[in-house]
């Protein structure tokens, strides 16, 4: 079987989406039968070409991007990436022939491509559901969405699948087409790159983590302001860049708090696993997701969690077993919570361990046989 995939996320472009690409593409190197050819972006202004094992290669085409916020697309780089994925996907398919399917990561704008080539090729396609491309996901969207909604439904409709990442986000778009067919496979976790340090010794800090793009929709302000109320032997790590970071750090020193607040900044993903063992506390505030890759990472770290019910977060979360929910934009109910956990290192040892248990259910592996059935029954329905 052969996949054309789509995502014009890839690392070290893009966050959460490129990361499950990645793993997925690392899975597929594994199956003799299986090929796949990967159409993303590149950064800087050459194309170039590179193999995942023998049979998954990957295409990243120029699209004005550099190394600057790496984690955010801009409407000129999504346009550039249509354009130039469209003409280069025409081509490889012409070139390589036989291509079973095409699997587009977010509905716009890899999931339009998809339903175009679907028409000119004859091939069935389907849509993985990542987060913004999901109508009512995003506030910054939302003049967008009303444009966007009705040509969602007939992306969605066309196609062989739709896959969303969660029961929250599935049931987000739902709202918008409620006779739309939507499967749930989960994102995974590498839990051999990703495993507690038990021989850390304590330094007698407490250290609260968030890894996460710097913006308005994370909710990381409202941590901020949390520590203000959090004891001094609280830190907080900011692993991650962004627009708001300026901001942050502005934020920070009007709380007091700059000595206590660590922002790292862009930190390149195979250095993650190391921040994650080197913390206490996990913290997801934002105001929505999809399904958090770093919230998977850092149970499988085995670290305690603190975060907003949103997206997939009830799915890796249970209150009270492995981390506490929170109220969205509250920083009082975040120092509350991280307070009692920063407060007790039993409690912090027995959700962490719980934290682990969960992940180790839920590894790459089993995620992406789950879509090589889904793209067998693609296949054998063809286009809808």
């Amino acid at each position: 079987m052969k996949i054309l995939f789509l995502n014009y996320e890839y690392p070290p472009l893009g966050g959460g989406a490129g990361n499950a690409t990645a793993y997925l593409l690392r899975e597929y190197a594994k199956m003799a039968n299986l090929t796949v050819h990967l159409v993303t972006s590149a950064v800087g202004d050459e194309y170039s070409r590179e193999r995942v094992g023998k049979n998954v290669v990957v295409h990243r085409l120029p699209i004005g991007k550099d190394d600057r916020n790496l984690h955010y697309q801009s409407r000129a780089n999504l346009l550039a990436y249509s354009w130039s994925a469209y003409f280069f996907s025409r081509k490889l398919i012409r070139q390589e022939g036989n291509f079973s399917l095409i699997h587009a990561f977010f509905t716009v704008p890899c999931g339009f491509l998809a339903m175009v080539l679907s028409f000119e090729f004859k091939l069935p396609y389907i849509v993985s559901l990542r987060g913004a491309d999901v109508p009512g996901y995003s506030e910054r969207f939302k003049l967008l969405y009303s444009v966007f909604r009705p040509l969602a439904r007939i992306v969605w409709r066309r196609s062989a699948d739709v896959i969303s990442n969660s029961r929250g986000l599935r049931d987000l778009a739902l709202m918008t087409d409620a006779r739309q067919e939507i499967e749930i496979i989960p994102n995974g976790v590498d839990t051999g790159q990703f495993h507690p340090d038990h021989e850390r010794v304590s330094d007698g800090m407490v250290r609260i983590l968030v890894v996460s793009r710097l913006t308005p929709r994370k909710g990381v302000r409202f941590l901020v302001r949390a520590m203000a109320s959090l004891p001094e032997s609280a830190r907080l790590v900011i692993a991650g860049a962004g627009g708001e970071r300026e901001y942050l750090e502005s934020l920070a020193a009007e709380c007091g708090v700059t000595e206590r607040v660590d922002f790292r900044g862009l930190v390149p993903h195979d250095g993650t696993p190391a921040v994650y063992r080197e913390c206490d506390i996990f913290c997801l505030p934002s105001l929505n997701e999809g399904m958090s890759n770093t919230v998977l990472e850092a149970i499988a770290s085995g670290l305690p969690i603190v975060a907003t019910v949103t997206g997939g977060t009830e799915e890796l979360v249970t209150d009270g077993e492995n981390g506490f929910f929170v109220k969205k934009e509250s920083p009082e109910d975040l120092a509350e919570k991280i307070g009692k956990l920063a407060s007790d290192a039993g409690l912090r040892a027995r959700m962490g361990a719980a934290s682990r248990i969960k992940a180790e259910s839920m590894d790459w592996t089993a995620q992406a046989m789950r879509y090589v059935e889904e793209y067998e029954g693609s296949t054998k329905l063809g286009q809808k």
